[in-house]
């Protein structure tokens, strides 16, 4: 997954289980790969077997599969390099069970090579069923009755949702450039009415991108909606700055520019490689997570923006914080140019 917006690495696994084999398949962002322990791989490494090997060693050693108590052997897979235009490394590793396959245990302990910073989302799929499970340090073990009709999915259902949300509540808390429009659209203050107009804007737009691009209906090259991204931030800021008083229709800059995140957000979600009947269900809590964390942000400056809006100089300080925002996003324009 990119780590253009958030902290932390993300992977999708899809299990799928047959008779007396478990199908396992990741799709990892290369800036995982790179940082795996041990040995840190290269994306020019990939393309030797020696380091394809070395990879699916790393996945084998690190995630066990067992099956009515008893451990299932990995089987050497194959590695697929990132395509034209994609940062995903895909992996396979087939394990192969002494019996056909009933109670299902998955233990995902990737966060060992990967740092403690990655989770992997993983849906298990089987004839007649399937659950969606999330792992981190602190969820590390799944345990899935094979051959119940999605009988017992309501706790995994939701599990995988808190998951997405909590990816979506990460994404925009620990986004840089998204935390930095977002103070830039509501500096100044305004009435509560304003603030509400500006949020609920963007709010709208940015769904909308998203739920497109990740549906895949409009997909722009990433190469231009980062440096859009960064551009937004910093219209924004040097319209704060030679405003004379906050600009009346706020909340269309913020509409427009909430179009060109929304494409931002989705590359969170298309870098997963998500199959079609996980994304929706996927699409909406992470959506809810992003809308979670953004009120977060709201929430906790609007006491100093409501004092700001009470000082002989706000003014000033307004213009000031905009000229730290503009140079920062002066800096991201520059990097993802």
């Amino acid at each position: 997954m990119a780590n253009a917006h958030t902290g932390g690495t993300t992977g999708f696994a899809a299990v799928t289980v047959e008779g007396q084999t478990v199908r396992y398949s990741l799709s990892l962002g290369v800036e995982a790969v790179e940082g795996a322990r041990p040995p840190p791989l290269s994306t020019d490494a990939l393309r030797r077997a020696s380091d394809d090997d070395a990879l699916v060693t790393i996945v084998a050693r690190h995630v066990t599969v067992t099956a009515d108590g008893r451990p299932c052997a990995p089987v050497p897979g194959v590695v697929q390099s990132p395509a034209p235009g994609r940062s995903t490394v895909s992996l396979v590793v087939q394990y192969a069970c002494a019996a056909p396959v009933r109670a299902l245990v998955l233990t995902d302990d990737l966060f060992v090579a990967l740092g403690r910073d990655h989770h992997t989302i993983t849906r298990v799929e089987w004839s007649g069923g399937h659950q969606q499970v999330m792992f981190d340090p602190d969820r590390r073990e799944a345990r899935i009755e094979i051959g119940v009709p999605d009988a017992p999915a309501t706790g995994a259902a939701v599990r995988g949702a808190v998951g997405f949300f909590s990816l979506g509540l990460e994404h925009i808390l620990t986004g840089f450039d998204h935390v930095l429009f977002l103070l830039a659209l509501i500096l100044g203050g305004g009435s509560i009415k304003s603030l509400l107009g500006i949020v609920t804007a963007f709010t709208i737009a940015h769904s909308t991108t998203l739920g497109l691009a990740a549906l895949d209906v409009v997909r722009p090259p990433e190469r231009f909606v980062e440096p859009l991204i960064a551009l937004s931030i910093a219209y924004v800021a040097v319209e704060n700055i030679v405003a004379r008083r906050q600009p009346v229709r706020r909340w269309v800059a913020s509409f427009f520019f909430g179009l060109v995140h929304g494409f931002g957000f989705a590359g969170a979600l298309l870098e997963l490689g998500l199959p079609s009947n996980a994304l929706a269900s996927s699409l909406l809590f992470f959506n809810l997570g992003v809308e979670a964390g953004q009120a977060i942000i709201v929430a906790l400056l609007f006491p100093a923006l409501v004092w700001l809006s009470r000082s002989r100089r706000e003014r000033l300080a307004v213009a000031s914080i905009s000229a730290v925002v503009l140079t920062a996003a002066l800096a991201i324009l520059v990097a993802r140019l």
